[in-house]
């Protein structure tokens, strides 16, 4: 009887986590507000790599167009990678979960599967807070290969401005004053234009 509830509580643990690994994976989507809900500000968009650490640039750019242009407001965030690897890396998140409850709730999948259980299980039992550390970081590394995208993408009000994925290079300091200075001069022309139609 108790060997039942064991395998029910690990059951109930496992699909608890496969469901919250899921619901990361969906993310919350974003509705864009219209060009009428927006600030008339520029808003300047950094998507970055994360996972290749690219975080310290973002934060460099932001203190650099802070000092020059003030008006602006700068946002960060996690570049995506296309495609399936962001998917697989969620699936990677939940097996990696799945393992590390199991290997510290003594229940081996294998039994509830009705399967032998392999030696290197009786191994990982017998030694569980390495077991659980390899898993942890064999996870992580696993995880971080798939959503290393090396992206470092700059819009500006929803325009792009660049793209490490098209150059293969960050802008530099000057370049990207450039950028913003060409783009606000043309959206200031084009505001002061009392003929133009809207």
């Amino acid at each position: 009887m108790e060997a039942l509830n064991g395998r029910n509580m690990a059951l109930l643990v496992l699909c608890l986590c496969a469901a919250y690994a899921l619901v990361l994976a969906e993310g919350e989507k974003e509705i864009p507000a219209t060009k009428l809900g927006q600030n008339i500000a520029p808003t300047m968009t950094f998507l970055y790599c994360y996972s290749c650490g690219y975080r310290k640039a973002f934060e460099d750019y932001v203190g650099l167009l802070g000092d020059k242009y003030p008006q602006i407001q700068v946002n960060g965030g996690n570049y995506d990678p296309p495609g399936l690897n962001y998917y697989l890396s969620k699936i990677i998140f939940a097996l990696k979960i799945i393992i590390i409850v199991s290997v510290v709730s003594a229940q081996s999948p294998f039994a509830f599967l009705g399967l032998n259980t392999p030696s290197w299980w009786s191994h990982l039992q017998a030694n569980k807070i390495y077991a659980c550390m390899m898993i942890f970081f064999l996870g992580n590394m696993l995880e971080g290969q798939l959503i290393s995208s090396g992206a470092f993408e700059i819009t500006l009000n929803d325009v792009p401005v660049w793209s490490k994925l098209q150059t293969g290079r960050f802008p530099s300091p000057e370049v990207l004053f450039q950028i913003i200075d060409n783009h606000l001069q043309f959206t200031e022309k084009v505001q002061e234009n009392p003929d133009f139609v809207k």
